[in-house]
Parts: C-alpha cells; structure tokens; sequence
C-alpha cells in the first residue's frame, strides 16, 4: 500500500547496503512488482523512517516536515 501510495521510487532505499548488495540481475528492470517483492523479502530496503500521519505518508528524515505536520 505504500509504494502505490508514495511511489516505489520513493520508498525503495537504493542507497542502502542491502540493495547495493544484490546482483545486478535482481536490480535490473525494476517496476512496482519487483520493488515490492525485494522490500517484503528484505524489510531492511525500505527507505526509512515512514511516518504516517492522517493518512499522508512521508519517507525519509525530513525534520522540517515532522515538525510541520505535527503542529511543532
């Protein structure tokens, strides 16, 4: 539900370890699918934290947005 809502892009973390350390085979030709598998099997490649508030999702540490969108 994430990755339709925010985007796959958005949510998977390509920069992170697990993912540089895929072969290059898994991380060819991506799509929303195969995003979504790679992130259940490996919870550790979502780019984190999500913070859901009301129902708008952010990704990522953006302490601007979490003050804004909890009213600090």
């Amino acid at each position: 539900a994430w990755a339709a809502k925010v985007g796959w892009e958005k949510l998977l973390n390509r920069a992170g370890t697990t993912f540089r350390k895929l072969p290059d085979s898994s991380k060819a030709d991506l799509d929303l699918d195969k995003a979504v598998a790679l992130m259940a099997a490996q919870p550790s490649m979502i780019k984190r934290p999500v913070l859901d508030i009301g129902g708008a999702l952010t990704v990522g540490f953006m302490p601007e947005l979490y003050a804004a969108a909890l009213g600090r």
